[in-house]
């Protein structure tokens, strides 16, 4: 079994500040690092152009392997919107956003952090149809309120960019300024436009809500490019940390990693205590931990029992 943590790997200079409360706080956890081998992967987030977690998810339980031209992000399409019936038919989708103007540029919030309802969902996209065939794209709800699929004609083909990473940049950095993508940009505008007194907006702002006045393209790999792996390890996933790790509030991420240390324990120190993983993912780096009869015995030899802090908060 795998125990995936996103949010669990703060920065470097942070993670060395927390080490003492993690030793105060979660002392059973600590244990269990430092009986543990560590396998450190480094995400280039510029190349994947998707978060850690999104490169671990795709990687890792789908095998996905990006295409020339593609990056990692693209498989975000297929894997969000799997396209059964046509699996070789490049799954692109909008996610419905807010952006509003930065002190560099122009900041995103994702619908996870909007919290749209399937109501909302329905009203926009009655809006937001016909701005789409105006353009001569075909749009369909998707599985989730927060995503719509969308067909982009065979000469359209942008740079896949998650939304998730572009929240923790800025628009401008991955905003498509190419000459190809200029009836899309007119497009959004448009939308935009649309929605700036659309009534679920006013009912938002009525509330003290963002609006949800944009969306964001990504994707483009089919789904015949995601591949289930064999014999893969079920996996578990807790996002307790998340929130608190994305705010940098790390007073309620170590209250929250508290709570969680003896849920994590439980499943640790199951039956298959030595082929259980934990999986702690942070905002490029990756560190996978399997307990191994070896680690033990180094835990107990005098200096040993503090090595998982190499890993934990590396110097380079």
């Amino acid at each position: 079994m795998q125990i995936v943590i996103p949010g669990a790997l703060p920065a470097t200079s942070t993670a060395q500040s927390l080490i003492p409360y993690l030793a105060q706080r979660t002392p059973k956890l600590i244990q269990w690092f430092a009986r543990s081998h560590a396998r450190t992967e480094r995400v280039n987030l510029l190349t994947a152009a998707c978060t850690a977690t999104e490169y671990w998810a795709l990687s890792h339980t789908r095998a996905f392997k990006p295409s020339a031209n593609q990056n990692v992000s693209s498989g975000l399409g297929p894997f969000l919107e799997p396209n059964i019936e046509q699996p070789d038919t490049p799954v692109w989708v909008v996610e419905l956003v807010h952006v509003s103007p930065a002190q560099n540029g122009a900041a995103l919030l994702t619908a996870n952090q909007l919290g749209i309802s399937q109501q909302e969902s329905v009203s926009l996209f009655e809006s937001a149809r016909s701005v789409f065939l105006h353009y001569g794209y075909e749009l369909r709800p998707g599985r989730d309120p927060a995503r719509w699929i969308v067909a982009l004609p065979n000469d359209l083909r942008p740079v896949s960019v998650s939304p998730a990473l572009v929240a923790y940049t800025s628009v401008n950095d991955w905003w498509p300024q190419d000459t190809a993508s200029r009836p899309w940009r007119q497009l959004v505008n448009e939308l935009q436009m649309t929605w700036y007194d659309h009534p679920v907006n006013l009912a938002r702002n009525a509330q003290g809500q963002a609006a949800i006045n944009s969306i964001w393209l990504y994707g483009g790999a089919t789904t015949s490019q995601l591949n289930p792996l064999n014999n893969a390890p079920a996996t578990q996933w807790h996002h307790d940390l998340l929130e608190p790790f994305q705010a940098e509030d790390w007073g309620q991420w170590l209250e929250r990693l508290q709570h969680l240390e003896p849920t994590l324990i439980d499943a640790l120190g199951g039956r298959d205590t030595l082929r259980t993983e934990l999986v702690l993912i942070g905002e490029d780096r990756v560190v996978t931990l399997q307990p191994s009869a070896l680690m033990r015995l180094r835990a107990r030899l005098p200096g040993q029992a503090t090595h998982w802090r190499n890993w934990w908060s590396p110097l380079n």
